[in-house]
């Protein structure tokens, strides 16, 4: 009897992670490289997975990549399966699904880092319970996956959350933002980047009384409310480094609250707001584990 294993990939601006397992609990092997150049990176993918590893027949079932983007996730286009118009240098237009397939001769799912967390946190809620929820990273970047009915949200191409408009009161915050794009976005105003270049103190380093905080919570107040009047997720969760600062979470809660001000008439905004907006259950390995799950799931729903 053969013994079937799944590979995963969360592929990070800075690092990325990769991991053998049996299911989606049963992890053989894990390993975190730095991300270099598209060709040394993938030596160390193809690498890991071609070592052998107990208890897995030679070749893996399939591969779940969550990745850094903006990626071509159309099944149609020409550059399917390709990171495109990133900024990190060596990367724009490099077919990271399609490299990856040619050389270990096995089916990739990719998708994007978000929407991978997104994934393995919806996971570990009942179906029958949560079929709407929306997964938020707020470090380098921001972005958002988002499932909707029990499916990851696709279209024109994913969705770009880290790029909305929100309020940019200048008089009480002159700074101009980090975007290259839009200057004054959410990304541009609220990651990690941002409060760095306002600042001149990395988050790390930002005091917990800091006046910076109740500012980037305002801000992340703003994108949640506009999120819940547009797609009304039934939890949203909020990951990445910034994240990581736990004293954010209640300044969060307050100012959804006010902006919100009882118009959406539900007992999780109204009564319950700290179990609605919340932690990743799975801490950093969200993506990871997102990235299994597509693996494991897509290749049982095509047997």
């Amino acid at each position: 009897m053969t013994k079937k294993c799944y590979g995963a990939v969360e592929l990070g601006g800075t690092k990325f992670t990769t991991l053998i397992a049996k299911d989606t609990r049963t992890i053989l092997k894990k390993k975190v490289f730095p991300t270099l150049n598209p060709k040394d990176s993938l030596q160390d993918i193809v690498a890991f997975f071609k070592d052998e590893i107990p208890d897995c027949e030679t070749k893996l079932e399939a591969i779940g990549v969550g990745s850094f983007g903006p990626l071509d996730l159309n099944p149609d286009s020409k550059t399917f399966g390709f990171i495109t118009s990133t900024p990190k240098q060596g990367w724009e237009f490099f077919n990271i699904k399609g490299e990856i397939e040619k050389a270990l001769d096995v089916n990739v799912f990719l998708e994007t880092d978000v929407n991978a967390a997104a994934v393995g946190e919806f996971y570990l809620y009942p179906v029958n319970r949560i079929r709407n929820l929306a997964y938020i990273t707020i470090g380098t970047g921001i972005g958002a996956g988002i499932i909707t009915n029990g499916k990851l949200i696709h279209g024109l191409v994913h969705p770009e959350f880290g790029h909305i408009s929100i309020p940019h009161d200048i008089r009480k915050d002159p700074f101009r933002g980090v975007c290259p794009y839009h200057r004054d976005c959410f990304e541009g105003l609220a990651s990690g980047p941002a409060m760095t270049a306002r600042w001149n103190l990395s988050p790390d380093d930002l005091p917990v009384n800091h006046m910076g905080w109740e500012l980037e919570g305002e801000y992340i107040a703003h994108a949640l409310a506009n999120l819940i009047y547009t797609v009304s997720p039934e939890i949203i969760i909020l990951g990445g480094d910034v994240m990581h600062h736990r004293h954010l979470f209640p300044i969060i809660h307050k100012k959804a609250r006010a902006l919100l001000n009882k118009y959406i008439k539900s007992r999780s905004l109204e009564e319950n707001i700290s179990e609605y907006i919340v932690p990743p259950r799975l801490k950093d390995d969200s993506g990871i584990l997102g990235a299994l799950s597509m693996a494991v799931y897509e290749t049982e729903s095509r047997d």
